[in-house]
């Protein structure tokens, strides 16, 4: 599995520093980015979820629209970062976006929101959850490994419930799936 982080921080230009990197296939969770197509279309990157779509401050104002032409697709989430937003009623809809995106030829998928701090991780944090049965500390302790990443209060306690879920349904791996490092 390669999870794709690029690391916290911007440059001067508002692109993240470095190059994105990390390992959980395919998976790629960053900041801004996803407003530069040349970028993305040079990374390689198939689809984009953004789960802070939006025209406010702390949204991400792209679209469908915006990518036409590109060859990318795009999936948006219309979410708030407050502790009250119920991101998980987005949690299948995501992973199901991610699972589809992996199952193209060379898929790559981005995972973004306006900081990639605290929306986009827990969208990854559930994907890791429902698909790849990691328990949520292996599925923080995966992401944490390359990026630095800080769910919401309330983002945290639907980790818990989903990972309470799963549990119950025997759907996490033996014991609770391990971090995923780096090759």
């Amino acid at each position: 599995m390669d999870l794709q982080l690029s690391p916290r921080g911007r440059d001067q230009g508002g692109v993240a520093r470095g190059r994105d990197q990390g390992r959980v296939k395919g998976v790629w969770l960053g900041v801004f980015v996803a407003q530069n197509v040349m970028r993305l279309q040079k990374l390689g990157v198939t689809h984009i979820l953004n789960v802070a779509e939006g025209n406010s401050f702390m949204h991400v104002n792209t679209s469908a629209e915006f990518y036409v032409g590109t060859g990318i697709t795009y999936h948006g989430v219309r979410a708030n970062d407050t502790e009250q937003f119920s991101l998980s009623a987005f949690f299948e809809e995501g992973a199901d976006f991610i699972d589809k995106a992996l199952a193209h030829n060379n898929g790559k998928v981005y995972v973004h929101c306006r900081e990639g701090f605290s929306r986009s991780p827990t969208m990854v944090l559930a994907y890791l959850m429902l698909r790849r049965k990691m328990d949520a500390r292996a599925a923080i302790a995966t992401v944490r490994l390359k990026r630095e990443i800080g769910p919401n209060d309330g983002f945290l306690r639907q980790l818990c419930q989903l990972n309470q879920q799963l549990a119950r349904e025997g759907r996490l791996g033996p014991g609770g799936g391990a971090p995923v490092r780096n090759k």
